[in-house]
């Protein structure tokens, strides 16, 4: 079984430190009511042996007076103290979202290739949504409950000690049985959490537009429901088990509380020890003892529960951070990049060994080789979707790691084969460069894009949703609007991986009319899949098991017959002769 996360109690309270002030006026709050709360009882004493036997009617309107004066001032506090106590709890939850999402986006590439991402949507999603009650009601209730059995007990010994001691001795035992009951209801909830992270995965895989396409051309829609029913079946189970772990022990509990007043009333009865009054002032706050006392304990389920959830977040947040953002800024980039004796590796064998390249400003560079050999891995170093293992990898001659995000990011600009459009509008989708951009703007670059005629011909224009994926669109269609984008951001840098080796030869022209725009002046590299792309680079390298075995133009390439030469020929054997 998978090892359960750990969650420190005291981890958990420092969330709520920066509410302070707030669960003070809780606390206060709570406090007030629990006292106001207890006059109840002694004003029905006062009913019983006093107002009542000696008719009294002012005495008694007052009393009466009183109870009600004690439940309106116990309802308004009770539900001030929900308020804040609530808002608290969603600030909680607001933090707690909000810290894991900004972590997981500064995980490298490495940690969402082994993740899936129906996994990362299930923790911050279900499993904090699965604290929601936790953070917003539990502690105040705990609070609430346990500041009236404190009151309710003093109060019971002020009217008789025996009976207090002859109510309170079983609770010792119930504690105990509760602490069972949350320990067991725990290790279902991971479980649980577990099989609904699984579930969001199948979802999120095989109800996308892809999963679907998958799934139908295979044929294998009946096989994946039977998955999914399988996997929703377990839950559901997981579910029954939650609900029903130690309901009978907590049922008995419940009975024995629920079962004291008749066995006082019954006590009281054959000795007459005390008054009437007395002895319904007392069974009164015997229930008011037995509800929070009942509550006080299943809260206690809950919390051990949560522990649970809080957790699997905790584990999350304690990922350790393998790219960490430099503080250099870097204005006025000229754009030239160099490669200083690169290494690096995903794990044991090495992807590049000894890398070492330069590529002046305003030049453009193409890597070719066989698949596999490092071609991609190398654009990958420079806009530090992982970092070198060995080595440097340097912009103007400053180290990138140096470099803030933001300063990268406006220096390097990426278009890569695989282009990723959100469901938005084209307008949304284009200004997630720059979200400042004017209209003028965005057409400007569409145009520069090759694909300002088209979207005008939409009925919606630039409005027109783009559809999940951008599936709405073709192949190059989606790699024109992706070079838009990028055109926007206007970088001194470019990285062109493989970005028209999926298309046809006829848009493959399109795009790359489109992308010879967008390299115009810019320090351009380019990963190349068909290498009559590539022909006009200034510079080519041929990555062979990630160490750089040839460079030059494609000309001196050609001349000298070797590994390039050889790809040429495989490729477009025309252009040999």
């Amino acid at each position: 079984m998978e090892e359960e996360p750990r969650a420190p109690l005291g981890r958990i309270i420092k969330l709520f430190t920066a509410y302070r002030g707030r669960l003070t006026v809780v606390g206060s709050l709570i406090l007030l009511s629990s006292l106001v709360g207890l006059a109840s009882p002694f004003l029905l004493r006062e009913v019983l042996d006093v107002a009542i036997p000696a008719r009294d009617a002012g005495l008694l309107t007052l009393l009466a007076l009183g109870m009600i004066a004690v439940a309106i001032v116990t309802t308004v506090f009770d539900v001030l103290q929900t308020l804040v106590s609530t808002t608290v709890g969603q600030r909680v939850m607001h933090d707690l979202r909000l810290a894991v999402y900004g972590h997981l986006q500064r995980m490298s590439l490495a940690f969402f290739t082994r993740t899936k991402t129906g996994e990362v949507q299930s923790r911050i999603a279900n499993d904090i949504g699965g604290m929601q009650s936790v953070v917003t009601t539990t502690a105040a209730s705990i609070v609430s409950n346990l500041t009236t059995v404190i009151a309710t007990i003093v109060a019971m010994l002020a009217l008789d000690w025996r009976l207090t001691l002859v109510s309170l001795v079983l609770l010792p035992v119930f504690v105990w049985l509760s602490r069972r009951v949350g320990t067991e209801r725990k290790r279902i909830t991971a479980d649980r959490q577990r099989k609904l992270a699984t579930l969001a995965s199948m979802v999120q895989e095989s109800l996308s537009i892809s999963g679907i396409l998958l799934g139908r051309t295979m044929g294998r829609s009946p096989e994946l429901t039977r998955r999914f029913g399988k996997a929703s079946d377990e839950l559901a189970e997981l579910g029954v088990q939650t609900n029903m772990a130690g309901r009978w022990r907590q049922s008995v509990i419940q009975f024995v509380m629920a079962a004291m007043p008749a066995m006082i009333y019954w006590a009281v009865g054959h000795t007459g020890a005390i008054s009437v009054g007395t002895l319904v002032a007392f069974t009164t706050l015997q229930v008011s003892l037995f509800r929070p006392a009942v509550s006080l304990l299943r809260l206690g389920v809950e919390v051990q529960v949560s522990l649970a959830l809080f957790g699997r977040i905790f584990e999350y947040l304690d990922l350790p951070v393998d790219i960490h953002p430099g503080t250099r800024e870097l204005a006025g980039v000229r754009g030239e990049v160099r490669f200083d004796d690169v290494d690096f590796s995903y794990g044991d064998a090495p992807t590049l060994t000894g890398v070492d390249l330069t590529v002046p400003a305003g030049t453009s560079l193409a890597i070719v080789g066989e698949t596999g050999s490092g071609k991609t891995t190398l654009s990958y170093l420079l806009p530090r979707l992982y970092d070198v293992t060995g080595g440097r990898v340097t912009i103007d001659g400053v180290d990138v790691r140096e470099l803030t995000f933001e300063t990268l990011s406006e220096a390097v600009g990426v278009v890569s084969q695989e282009t990723y459009l959100f469901h938005a509008s084209i307008a949304d989708n284009l200004r997630f460069a720059r979200p400042s951009a004017t209209d003028e703007e965005l057409a400007e670059a569409a145009r520069a894009a090759r694909i300002h005629d088209h979207i005008s011909s939409l009925p919606d224009g630039y409005d027109t949703m783009v559809g999940e994926r951008g599936y709405r669109f073709s192949g190059g269609e989606k790699q024109r609007l992706a070079i838009a984008r990028t055109l926007l951001r206007d970088p001194p840098i470019l990285i062109l991986d493989e970005a028209t080796s999926s298309l046809d030869t006829q848009t493959e022209r399109a795009v790359q009319e489109a992308l010879d725009t967008l390299a115009r002046g810019r320090t351009t590299i380019t990963i190349a899949h068909r290498l009559s792309t590539v022909r006009d680079a200034d510079q080519i390298v041929v990555l062979d098991h990630g160490r750089i075995v040839e460079r030059g133009t494609h000309d001196e390439l050609i001349a000298t017959g070797g590994p390039y030469a050889a790809l040429v020929s495989r490729d477009q054997p025309a252009e040999v002769a």
